[in-house]
């Protein structure tokens, strides 16, 4: 077959083949796009439905409620005809213990009525729904019951199918018979012809093209429906992509021939010149006669022809000018704090320059070895894990002979037992690089304020930044060892600006005597911890603590006594509580805690635990004479709960600092929850969601998931919740004397 041929079939076979499963696919995906629509839209439907009815029953039960709240026959009439007035319900019912029935009040829809509680479906249809309540008196006794109905007629239908956006259809219990509807009669019989076959929450399709789905009866819906969605797919889908698929083919026969003409000519033309430039002669050049992508083609291989000649000086060039830009690049890095995208940075810049194949950034840690930070090029031949898995000990190989002696080296590798860890390769080039002035990583001397070693090696080594396999094949020259030195001076300027940057930030927040949060930290983690309380429904615990006379310890033992007794008042309050709980030294002895997702009844295990372990151990203290003293210390407690005591950060603390003030007042050494916030006189009836309180008046996680609020402080602590960023920080309240 000629080249024209092979070309006219080939064209044919890209063309026809696409579309032909072009035309299948946007059918099935239609196809399927319209039932997965449909199904989503009766899922929104059932879910709607489901919250409807459940509402009208929250509404009957709390009109049943409302209803048997009064003691005497004549209140209870009054309620009732009230409830029906203001269409709370249609009608109210009260039977006696025998079912007899005492009351009711006028225009009462047919029995039977259907119970929102369930029970078994009737089989002559569902008049109206009904939510009963017992009927009791100031003793407890039973009395009978209270029923409230509204009926489920046409106009309920109505109000149903507005709410879920779909034909509703009521059965009566017996099999393919509709009560009422809200479909048309030529739609109710294709209806209810596959309502037989929706089990659970199987959508079927109708054939007439709708979808239909069955939602009740059920424990949290009683009625029995059927719901029905119009399908979206458009109507002789299949015959038009038919006819579609022919004319492509009939275009595409036409149109191949031509382009065979027209593309054999430019082709050997392109074909020769690419003969010539694979022999080495970088002047040919291909004719451009037209403006097409063949003519296109030409032109860019005609650019790229001239190009190529300057390729090698460009190169040259490039890495010139590399060099010339470390000064910007040094500038960029002491502007930033992400020590891990610095030291990526300096060395994907130190293998751009030096024309490495590979690199590796180490820093020395505590234990007296080299850690791998960063790599570019290792693959899986050389490192088969992440960098902080390439760690040699100081002293040993070639990277810890480096970290040891501070002198660079470069060369072939040879490998022995000592580098057995180290990346293998041809040729390597290994810098040092230390902190300012050649002093520890802190820059201070010994320790570092929290207590840590010192970080670095000797003559205040910092790391070392390691490349392997010069492209070309050549060993690393002294050019590319005083490139390297530039770079590792740059990351020796970013580590330590790092570390001095975390080490100021930390002093910033936290207490020095104590070791705990500062108040500066606690209004950021009060608003944080609200926001993120508010995001997921759960409840936050405040602990406002105050060591009690604690005048009278600084009085009679002196300031130092009192610093004694309250860094050990500090290391027993971490002692009691999770990690995910955050203590504070709001000021003087008074201080703060923050308890996640902990309801009243969890705070208050925990503030009992504080005191018990305040109280029962003394503090010793150096007295007068030198002999240790025991110091009887006592804290007064105040608790407050996010939502239950306030709505803001700042409000829950004042609560919890009124509740430190009642205990205060009630002699001291004990705790005290804060006072409920008033509710509304009246409220509309919803389900509860999120945190909320029982009737006993202690806070617990409401209809949160089991688990998510802690009763009990001493069990497992669950883990933290996502943090987030949250609203503007509040001030912390100032002291007023204790």
């Amino acid at each position: 077959m000629t080249l024209r041929g092979r070309l006219t079939a080939a064209f044919l076979a890209v063309v026809l083949g696409p579309v032909l499963l072009g035309a299948f696919f946007i059918g099935s995906t239609l196809t399927a796009l319209d039932r997965s629509r449909a199904t989503e839209r009766l899922g929104l439907a059932a879910a709607a439905a489901r919250t409807s009815v459940d509402a009208l029953c929250q509404q009957l039960r709390a009109a049943a409620d409302a209803v048997a709240l009064h003691a005497d026959p004549a209140g209870r009439s009054a309620a009732a005809e009230q409830l029906v007035g203001r269409g709370l319900a249609a009608a109210v019912t009260v039977t006696d213990v025998t079912g007899r029935t005492t009351y009711a009040t006028a225009g009462a829809p047919p029995t039977p009525w259907r119970d929102c509680a369930g029970g078994p479906a009737a089989t002559d249809g569902v008049p109206a729904l009904a939510a009963r309540v017992e009927l009791r008196d100031r003793a407890g006794a039973a009395l009978g019951t209270v029923a409230a109905a509204q009926p489920v007629d046409a106009g309920f239908l109505a109000r149903l199918g507005a709410a879920t956006g779909a034909g509703v259809t009521l059965l009566d219990g017996g099999p393919g018979r509709a009560a009422r509807t809200t479909e048309p009669p030529d739609v109710r019989d294709a209806v209810l012809a596959a309502a037989p076959a929706t089990v659970g929450d199987r959508v079927v399709e109708t054939t007439d093209g709708r979808y239909v789905r069955r939602v009740g009866p059920s424990a949290d819906q009683p009625l029995p429906l059927v719901l029905s969605v119009p399908g979206e797919r458009p109507p002789g889908l299949w015959a038009a992509l038919a006819g579609a698929v022919l004319l492509a083919a009939l275009l595409a026969v036409l149109v191949a021939g031509r382009l065979a003409r027209v593309t054999t000519r430019p082709l050997v033309e392109l074909a020769g010149a690419v003969d010539r430039v694979a022999r080495g002669d970088l002047t040919a050049r291909v004719p451009v006669r037209t403006r097409d992508e063949l003519g296109r083609l030409a032109g860019a291989f005609n650019r790229m022809a001239r190009e190529t000649g300057t390729y090698v000086a460009a190169l040259t060039s490039s890495r010139d000018q590399l060099r010339g830009h470390l000064g910007v690049l040094g500038d960029t890095l002491a502007s930033t704090h992400d020590l891990q995208r610095i030291l990526r940075l300096i060395l994907h810049s130190a293998i751009a320059a030096t024309g490495a194949r590979a690199g590796a950034v180490l820093l020395l840690d505590g234990g007296g070895e080299l850690v791998g930070q960063c790599a570019e090029g290792l693959d899986g031949r050389w490192l088969r894990a992440e960098p902080a898995a390439l760690r040699v000990p100081v002293g040993a190989g070639v990277l810890g002979a480096v970290a040891a002696t501070g002198v660079p080296r470069r060369g072939r590798w040879e490998p022995d037992a000592a580098s057995a860890g180290e990346p293998r390769c041809a040729t390597y080039v290994a810098v040092p690089f230390a902190a300012p002035g050649g002093t520890d990583p802190v820059g201070r001397g010994g320790a570092d304020p929290a207590g840590h070693p010192p970080e670095g090696g000797p003559g205040g080594t910092l790391g070392v930044l390691a490349l392997y396999d010069r492209l070309g094949g050549e060993e690393f020259d002294d050019d590319d060892l005083g490139t390297l030195r530039t770079f590792a001076g740059h990351a020796a300027v970013a580590v330590d600006n790092v570390r001095v940057h975390e080490e100021a930030q930390r002093l910033s927040l936290t207490d020095p005597l104590t070791g705990l949060w500062n108040r500066r930290y606690l209004r950021e983690s009060l608003r944080r911890e609200v926001e993120r309380a508010s995001r997921f429904g759960r409840m936050l615990s405040v602990l406002a603590l105050d060591l009690d006379r604690f005048k009278a310890v600084n009085d009679t033992w002196g300031h130092a006594a009192g610093d004694t007794v309250l860094a050990e008042f500090a290391r027993r309050v971490r002692g009691e509580i999770r990690e995910v709980d955050l203590a504070f030294r709001q000021g003087g002895e008074e201080f703060v805690l923050l308890l996640p997702e902990t309801d009243a009844r969890g705070a208050a295990i925990v503030a009992e635990r504080l005191g018990a372990v305040v109280r029962d151990r003394p503090v010793p203290v150096d007295g007068q004479s030198g002999a240790p003293v025991p110091v009887p210390v006592t804290v007064s407690i105040g608790i407050a709960v996010y939502p239950d005591h306030a709505t803001t950060g700042q409000r829950v603390l004042a609560a919890a600092d009124d509740a430190l003030y009642a205990a205060k007042a009630a002699g001291r050494d004990t705790y005290r929850v804060a006072e409920p916030r008033p509710r509304p006189l009246t409220e509309e009836i919803a389900v509860p969601a999120g945190a909320a309180s029982p009737a006993d008046g202690l806070p617990r996680a409401g209809a949160a998931e089991p688990g998510t609020a802690r009763s009990d402080p001493a069990h497992a602590a669950p883990a933290p919740s996502p943090g987030g960023a949250s609203s503007g920080p509040h001030p912390p309240r100032q002291s007023r004397g204790r």
